[in-house]
């Protein structure tokens, strides 16, 4: 379980996060949601232990991601636009991230093979395409069975057989009790996935709950157009189901 509790974290004058507290399940599929600018990125980052919190926690199966470093080794990150080394070929980085770790997971063949990536082996990551790339970084990701994912617009970039077939392990790792946080823009995305969304609004929780509930409050039955109205301030939804701080102290 992934636990965030009363998050602040500003820049400069910006205040970024304002108090933001959740929980992130095992055997879930968590969207962060909300417009530019809501703080989706900051709490990301928070997890990942890359963007340290003003104030409030980050646990991690129970262990403060400040004061247990390695407790990111449980979390698989997806990132939208992922940067490699340019000299390295996608076989030696595949290596490297192995060798870094001292770990060499079984699964690897086989993810190679999942993303199609095998003929793409002996190529310098220079030359490969965004998508390509995107695979690689996919690989990587799931490559060493992480207890959290973290998947910011995981699908971006990716050809309609390898979005399908990243959706499938997302969910083969979900059935696995994997707790999965991710962010998107693609609603066909969220509608497939996700069992809850989480949404952000000026650094602060707005809402917790299913999409279904925010087509009933919105009255749309079309997704995007749904959101939408939420993200304007067309329709606010009932509060009710936002993460309250008492329920982290219990």
């Amino acid at each position: 379980m992934v636990t965030v509790d009363a998050l602040n974290k500003s820049f400069g004058k910006l205040r970024v996060l304002k108090g933001v507290s959740a929980r992130f399940e095992p055997g879930r599929v968590t969207a962060v949601i909300g417009p530019n600018a809501s703080g989706k990125t900051t709490l990301m980052k928070s997890i990942l232990g890359l963007v340290l919190p003003d104030a409030g926690t980050v646990t991690i199966g129970g262990e403060d991601v400040r004061n247990n470093p390695a407790s990111r080794r449980r979390v698989g990150y997806m990132p939208q636009e992922p940067r490699f080394p340019d000299n390295l070929k996608v076989s030696e980085l595949f290596a490297f991230v192995q060798d870094l770790r001292g770990e060499q997971p079984a699964g690897l063949a086989a993810l190679i093979d999942r993303f199609e990536l095998r003929p793409h082996l002996n190529k310098r990551l220079r030359v490969l395409s965004g998508g390509t790339k995107q695979k690689a970084s996919a690989v990587l990701t799931f490559l060493f069975s992480p207890d959290v994912l973290l998947l910011d617009e995981p699908s971006a970039g990716l050809d309609p057989v390898a979005s399908s077939r990243l959706k499938d392990l997302i969910l083969e790792e979900r059935e696995r009790g994997v707790a999965i946080i991710l962010t998107s823009h693609v609603m066909s995305e969220l509608e497939e996935l996700t069992d809850e969304v989480l949404f952000l609004l000026e650094g602060t929780v707005r809402y917790r709950g299913s999409l279904e509930a925010i087509r009933e409050a919105t009255g749309e039955r079309r997704l995007e157009r749904a959101i939408a109205k939420v993200m304007t301030g067309e329709v606010e939804l009932s509060p009710e189901q936002a993460p309250r701080a008492e329920e982290h102290a219990a």
